[in-house]
């Protein structure tokens, strides 16, 4: 497999397992019988997000991916 594929896919992997960290913070806030702390789902959302700019940041310097040089 290629590795720029392979980076790709991991990447997509861990922006969803964000999104569903995020829900399910959001489906603890709002229920009325929080026996589960809210926090522990944010914090999984934090810790990955900083694992993708992380990520990103060494496939740029690595050369795997290129920034858009012309935004607009």
């Amino acid at each position: 497999m290629d590795t720029l594929l392979l980076f790709k896919v991991v990447l997509v992997l861990l922006l969803l397992f964000i999104i569903f960290n995020l829900g399910r913070a959001l489906f603890i806030m709002v229920r009325s019988d929080n026996k589960q702390s809210m926090s522990r789902y944010l914090g999984r959302r934090v810790m990955l997000s900083a694992l993708v700019v992380i990520a990103l940041i060494l496939a740029i310097g690595l050369g795997w991916i290129h920034p858009n040089p012309t935004p607009y």
